[in-house]
């Protein structure tokens, strides 16, 4: 633990504990039964912080994260949510934790090493993208999912954040930063039905505020990497 504490700057300490205590105190105010949700929540925040410093235990547990999650959106019939995360998020997750496992900076598992986008690569991601959004569109309104344009908008954001982690590039972060914002609507409606998913947005907005920070620091990893090359 005292390693634990050590590797972590005073910031990224303040955003990890205030984001496990608002989304504690969140889930005392507003819930007090979805246990699995705050399980979740909890797990889903510190793998973005391990994500923002570029270790694999991010993408580990956020296999664990997209399972839970999964289970949670079929409850509340967000059928787009739990087959994106269930059925994409966490397998790229485990391609990522492999991708980075096997991609450390001069040895050091504990930081990917950082990878800048070809055109190319870009190309490929937002064609296979958009098919993938077009493709989940048709099958979420056969499933007849609640809100589904937020539902679809949702599943573009995801996949393209998924490819991106796999990539190693920064702009995973960004990306997943949109993502959560999607989400933060998505159980905005959930919650003009039932009060107890307020929790589930407080998440959202805690989660948001680490990726917006992982991208940050990930900018500042691959300028120091570069210098370091």
């Amino acid at each position: 633990m005292k390693k634990l504490l050590f590797y972590f700057t005073k910031g990224e300490l303040i955003l990890w504990f205030s984001s496990l205590f608002l989304i504690t105190f969140s889930f005392i105010i507003f819930d007090r039964e979805g246990y699995l949700t705050l399980i979740a929540s909890l797990i889903g925040a510190t793998s973005l912080i391990f994500c923002a410093k570029g270790n694999p235990i991010g993408p580990f547990l956020m296999i664990i994260f997209g399972i839970l999650y999964g289970i949670i959106s079929f409850s509340f019939r967000y059928y787009g949510e739990m087959i994106t995360y269930v059925g994409m998020t966490v397998p790229m997750s485990i391609f990522s934790f492999v991708a980075w496992i096997r991609n450390p900076y001069k040895g050091n598992v504990s930081e990917v090493t950082v990878s800048r986008l070809k055109r190319k690569d870009i190309t490929f991601m937002l064609i296979l993208t958009l098919a993938v959004t077009v493709v989940f569109y048709f099958i979420l309104k056969a499933f007849d999912t609640a809100n589904l344009i937020p539902s679809t908008v949702s599943v573009a954001t995801s996949f393209l954040a998924v490819l991106l982690t796999y990539k190693r590039s920064p702009y995973y972060a960004l990306v997943y930063a949109a993502n959560d914002v999607v989400l933060i609507v998505l159980w905005i409606l959930a919650a003009m039905t039932d009060i107890s998913y307020l929790s589930v947005i407080i998440c959202f907005i805690a989660f948001m505020a680490n990726d917006i920070y992982g991208f940050i620091n990930w900018q500042k990893m691959q300028k120091k990497q570069n210098e370091g090359r």
